[in-house]
């Protein structure tokens, strides 16, 4: 790099840091360092919406505290389900070249789906996303999920019936399927207002996604519902409070699920395959419940585990006398006297 590149970066850079002198960003900036203590390279995930640019301003004054040690990549994944997809993913790189953070545009090619459009869409770009990470030798991919969206997937699981597990299953950390990327989502204490003030004051822009109105979609619904909420008095921060609580009880089911599968479940890693003893079935249904899960899950290979519904029958189905043969989860699941054989399909 020549000397007037040089010094047009560290301008760009002064400017970013600049921003920190306003209060209000840097209160937000320092509640993103309390949840962000890495010293590895990392990975954003962008849309363009308020939540993931503000998401990037973050992590590049993240970046820049600690003297560009840390590598910092950005991923603008284009679904190519609306005719402006394309057009708005250039502006978006465009709009952060600015703040010197170049990014990928990742793309996804091919047939769309006609229903089920919203899961399968996030998906195919966890998938994006995770393929990308590993060419680059990233360990931490950041995601811009805020207090908003903790509450409105609270909500959808209790809707759903979720059981204890989903409903405190959004984590400030979790990992993409047995692959080594953690999924990271620093901004878990911060409001969407505050990430909205921020991609205000620092890019002028950011893309309404005409998606999030459309009363089709029920996470649409329900966000709505959290609005009328809100007028009677409802509290993000308690509801965070309740969350808190219900994952200090899920520790103590953790314990047991484990000790679960340590002792009453073998995996054969020549075959690929996991037997059950019958003591994996004399426990409460919780942990049943959730060491199943965990196996179909695992060999499956899913992002996301099977719908609670689903494992319910199944192990209604296992205790009975005529249980043979079924297949969930992309798992075979068979019956062998005594014992419960889990394998994948092929």
């Amino acid at each position: 790099m020549n000397l007037k590149n040089l010094s047009v970066k560290n301008k760009t850079h002064k400017i970013i840091l600049n921003y920190l002198n306003n209060k209000k960003i840097l209160k937000t900036f320092e509640e993103f360092l309390t949840s962000l203590n890495i010293k590895e390279n990392i990975a954003i995930a962008v849309s363009g919406g308020p939540d993931s640019l503000a998401l990037a301003f973050l992590a590049k004054c993240y970046v820049l505290k600690n003297k560009n040690k840390i590598k910092l990549k950005c991923f603008i994944v284009n679904h190519k389900l609306r005719k402006e997809s394309s057009l708005e993913a250039n502006v978006v790189k465009k709009i952060l070249k600015e703040i010197d953070i170049e990014c990928k545009i990742l793309s996804w090619n091919g047939k769309k789906p006609s229903k089920n459009i919203q899961s399968l869409a996030r998906d195919k770009r966890y998938f994006l996303l995770a393929k990308e990470c590993k060419k680059n030798n990233i360990k931490n991919l950041l995601l811009g999920h805020h207090i908003d969206d903790l509450s409105e997937n609270f909500l959808i699981r209790i809707v759903r019936g979720s059981g204890l597990n989903g409903l405190i299953s959004f984590n400030k950390k979790t990992k993409y399927k047995d692959q080594n990327l953690d999924i990271l989502r620093p901004l878990l204490n911060i409001e969407k207002k505050d990430l909205i003030y921020i991609s205000k004051e620092v890019f002028n822009f950011f893309i309404n996604d005409p998606s999030n109105i459309n009363q089709e979609f029920k996470r649409t619904r329900i966000r709505h519902l959290l609005q009328s909420l809100e007028k009677e008095g409802f509290d993000k921060k308690k509801l965070i409070l309740t969350i808190n609580n219900l994952k200090d009880s899920d520790k103590s089911i953790r314990f047991y699920v484990h000790r679960n599968l340590k002792e009453n479940a073998i995996f054969l890693k020549r075959k690929n395959i996991y037997t059950l003893n019958q003591y994996f079935f004399d426990q409460s249904h919780e942990i049943i419940f959730r060491s199943l899960t965990q196996i179909i899950q695992k060999l499956g290979k899913k992002h996301y585990p099977v719908r609670g519904k689903s494992i319910n029958e199944l192990i209604n189905r296992i205790n009975t006398k005529s249980f043979l043969r079924t297949t969930l989860g992309g798992c075979f699941i068979d019956k062998a006297n005594e014992t419960i054989l889990i394998s994948k399909e092929n």
